[in-house]
């Protein structure tokens, strides 16, 4: 199937190609605005048949020299090798690496700022003197299709402002779309560039973890016969642990993610396990609330205002 493309009522833009599922959003000059959404289709177009060329490469855990081509296949690979050390293949960076290349679109004179949201992996354009306020949709687990109907309301929300040398947020976790070997409910990571986000979360949520039988896991291969992640048991289900084993996780994982923002891999974290939260030191601008009330606009995960 060809990729689609469809205006939203509000003016964002949905793009969509197999697997590949964006919503767009941006703001500035009418005439700007139209350029950059029309290059950022006809880039968008050629995406999946790019990646999919060199799928079995993206596939394969990084070892030696990059052998990948592609301009987007190569930002993929480059924002995993800080993690070659243990498994990962370049997939782990796939939507930041996709949202990434389609925010460059929008660098230019005439836009104010930009999102590019795929599925919960964002690229960020903000000019001087701009911000984004973020929300945290933290548990997947209490979503439901009614939230959609009455607007969803997050769990968290923080700044991100031009001054910031941050133009990426992505969140993973063992309910999300994609695989993890942990059971974080999510994390949310905010560094440089959305790729170098998509890879950290994916680590951070893997390190929150612990072994216990109440929690279920099977080769990721059972559980999708083309994974990247092969015979490695994924996390399929998490049963209610109690609140020092969730801390002891939390714990784990908060370590790895303070050594990765000591090492400039990333600026933030925030990390979320049933129904508790911790989080970097820079991200303290962080206002969890209990219930929300605040009606915004995007997918489950993240939101925007």
């Amino acid at each position: 199937m060809a990729a689609q493309r469809t205006q939203l009522a509000d003016g964002r833009w949905h793009f969509q190609h197999g697997p590949i599922d964006i919503v767009i959003g941006a703001n500035g000059q009418a005439s700007a605005l139209e350029a950059a959404h029309a290059d950022a289709w006809c880039r968008f177009a050629s995406i999946l048949d790019e990646l999919v060329s060199e799928l079995a490469l993206l596939r394969a855990p990084l070892a030696g020299e990059c052998p990948l081509q592609g301009v987007i296949a190569r930002r993929m690979w480059q924002a995993c090798l800080p993690y070659a050390e243990s498994f990962i293949t370049p997939m782990a960076a796939v939507a930041g690496a996709v949202a990434q290349e389609l925010i460059a679109c929008y660098e230019r004179s005439g836009v104010t700022r930009a999102w590019v949201n795929n599925g919960g992996d964002i690229a960020l354009h903000l000019a001087s003197d701009q911000s984004l306020r973020v929300g945290i949709y933290a548990d997947l687990g209490r979503f439901d299709l009614a939230q959609l109907r009455d607007g969803i309301g997050t769990d968290a929300q923080f700044e991100i402002a031009s001054s910031m040398p941050v133009r990426g947020v992505a969140t993973s976790g063992w309910r999300g779309r994609s695989f993890s070997l942990g059971i974080a409910d999510s994390v949310t990571v905010l560094a440089r560039d959305a790729a170098a986000a998509d890879a950290a979360a994916t680590v951070i949520a893997n390190a929150v973890n612990m072994m216990d039988p109440r929690i279920t896991r099977r080769p990721a291969c059972d559980v999708k016969d083309d994974s990247d992640l092969g015979l490695i048991p994924v996390t399929v289900d998490v049963a209610p642990l109690e609140p020092d084993l969730v801390a002891q996780a939390l714990q784990a994982g908060l370590m790895c993610a303070q050594t990765l923002r000591v090492s400039g891999l990333i600026w933030s974290a925030a990390l979320v396990c049933q129904n508790q939260f911790v989080s970097t030191a820079s991200i303290d601008t962080v206002r969890l609330r209990a219930s929300a009330t605040r009606q915004e606009e995007a997918q489950p995960g993240l939101q925007f205002a």
